[in-house]
């Protein structure tokens, strides 16, 4: 019997007679890059090395835009933006041993946050591998072992044949929901020698769709419309998944207030008279969520940030969205539905009943009060609590920010005090425009990550974000965001040493080591990358950094100053 498919899958002549005769001079790095080619892939990131130098002369042929960086952790970084911006599965190209193991911390971050990195890594020659005792240069006993924990996926090709079916797996993998870093491994001596095997053509590496349970569905629905004080936090599954529009949807029809965590800021207008925005690190604010008889959490784990350091308890029905299986139900009892937060919040939308009661005529005075009126009163009392801290230097400089950056462009937060500020105070106005390393919680994102997302859409600037301390983790990049020209702004807030390490280490030990840093002159420094720099005060900021930000091609502002975080709720404080 034949079927549809069999046709599909039989070669034309044409196909055929090119399979025959196969284009000489071409290596295993040449089945990288057409397989690459072959699944949509038009950038990649990297740097080379001695047992990948098949794989980047491949790239050098190829019609691949290939963006170097100084060192493997950034260029993971940079990738992780491109993911996070495109959508799309990023290529990470590094080499073997410490090229690779360099990039750990960046797939980490990647992991954390879902961001989709495609990384290739060599290997040494085929014969060396599982041994870790022939003696070969950058050689491991068993370098998967070291991204096994860290990736969704881990693939091998030993040989030519292996590499599209290896590259396309991973491919699928990546941009499986929840999306995520991959890694595939080929030794050094497959990707160098030359091959015979026919060109790669358009591979088919479709994604897998999480769908939700239509019964969970049911229930979940069943439990918001009968719910009384429902409440949504909205985590980075929203974003990822790009379901802004499906959750504002559902958060009006059941006049839910709605919290985003630090990784889902954006997904929800900041504005709106239901935004609870993201204080999350508030008492109110906890106090409000624990108070909802249904909580639904859409893209989240409820992690340590976003649980107010694990002292959120709630006390109604909790319905929980994920796509990550692993942390549904990981920290609460739910209602766990394990699925995309895009798909799962449109069968949410087609299940509830469009006409809810309406509530029944009460005395006005002894009236519940509305849930924009409640949203009101809490961001009023965390509002109220910021103000008696005396900590205004620290919002005029985050305003200043948010006055200075255009709506649409993207900005991208290192690990410093005044990112700590953004997570619960700036308001990221679009989806998918604000993003930080709390995901893994490492120094050195911000800046390698903008060139990411400079790469990914070089139409307008890019903001960075980063402390001192941090921006001496990724200063040769600099270099690299010169030599592509790439319009980035990266504003370093310079208060000598690392700052929130500082305050940890003082506020529990009543000292500080370690934390006070020698550090350049960043203005001269940034100058001698041929990179314009601006020395700002906290009253020129805004307009310093606008003039930056409008300019074409990199920028330096740097920002003396040392900011305060406003004290912790998390302790029960009121």
């Amino acid at each position: 019997m034949t079927h549809d498919h069999d046709l599909e899958l039989r070669p034309t002549p044409r196909q055929t007679a090119a399979a025959l005769d196969p284009e000489p001079g071409r290596t295993g790095g040449d089945l990288v890059v057409e397989t690459l080619y072959g699944l949509g892939a038009t950038t990649v990131f990297g740097l080379p090395g001695q047992h990948a130098l098949g794989l980047f002369d491949a790239v050098r042929r190829s019609n691949l835009h290939y963006v170097g960086l100084r060192v493997e952790n950034n260029a993971g970084f940079a990738a992780d933006a491109y993911g996070r911006i495109t959508g799309e599965a990023a290529p990470l190209l590094v080499s073997t041993g410490p090229g690779a193991l360099t990039a750990l911390p960046a797939l980490q971050e990647a992991a954390a946050a879902s961001a989709p990195v495609l990384a290739i890594a060599s290997q040494v020659p085929v014969a060396g591998l599982g041994g870790g005792r022939h003696g070969h240069l950058h050689e491991l006993r068993d370098q998967q072992a070291s991204f096994r924990d860290v990736v969704k996926s881990v693939h091998t090709a030993r040989t030519q044949s292996q590499i599209p079916s290896a590259i396309a797996a991973a491919w699928e993998s990546a941009l499986t929901a929840p999306h995520g870093p991959v890694w595939v491994e080929i030794p050094a001596d497959v990707l160098s020698a030359e091959t015979r095997l026919p060109g790669v053509t358009a591979m088919d590496a479709t994604p897998h769709e999480v769908v939700p349970r239509p019964e969970l569905t049911a229930v979940a629905a069943h439990l918001l419309a009968g719910a009384e004080r429902p409440a949504i936090i909205a985590g980075g599954g929203v974003i990822r998944s790009d379901a802004s529009g499906k959750l504002r949807a559902l958060a009006e029809q059941l006049s839910a207030p709605v919290a985003t965590t630090f990784g889902g800021k954006g997904a929800f207008p900041w504005e709106h008279p239901l935004s609870l925005q993201s204080w999350l690190e508030d008492r109110h604010l906890t106090d409000f969520l624990e108070d909802a008889d249904v909580l639904l959490v859409v893209g989240s784990g409820l992690g340590e940030l976003s649980s107010n350091y694990h002292t959120f308890a709630p006390r109604g029905r909790l319905i929980q969205i994920e796509a990550d299986a692993g942390k549904l139900e990981a920290n609460h009892p739910a209602l766990g539905i394990h699925a995309d937060a895009r798909l799962a919040l449109t069968a949410l939308l087609e299940t509830l009943d469009d006409h809810r009661p309406a509530p029944s005529v009460a005395d006005p005075s002894t009236a519940t009060p509305s849930p924009a009126d409640r949203v009101r009163d809490v961001l009023a009392r965390i509002c109220t609590r910021i103000d008696s801290q005396d900590l205004g230097a620290e919002q005029r400089i985050l305003a200043a920010v948010r006055e200075a950056l255009p709506d649409r462009a993207p900005s991208f937060w290192d690990m410093t005090m005044l990112t700590y500020w953004a997570w619960s105070a700036f308001d990221a106005r679009r989806p998918n425009t604000m993003h930080s390393a709390q995901g893994a919680g490492g120094l050195g994102y911000a800046f390698p990550a903008a060139i990411g997302a400079a790469v990914a859409d070089p139409t307008g600037p890019v903001l960075a974000v980063s402390g001192d301390g941090g921006a001496l983790y990724s200063i040769a990049e600099l270099a690299t965001a010169r030599q592509h020209d790439l319009n980035i702004t990266w504003l370093i807030v310079d208060d000598g040493g690392y700052g929130i390490l500082r305050d940890y280490l003082t506020d529990a030990y009543g000292t500080t080591t370690g934390t006070e840093l020698a550090r350049p002159d960043f203005v001269a420094l940034a100058t001698s990358f041929d990179v314009p720099a601006t020395l700002t005060t906290p009253d020129t900021l805004a307009a310093d950094l606008a003039k930056s930000l409008a300019a074409p091609g990199p920028s330096v502002v740097v920002l003396p100053a040392t900011l305060r975080l406003f004290a912790p709720t998390h302790t029960g404080e009121g």
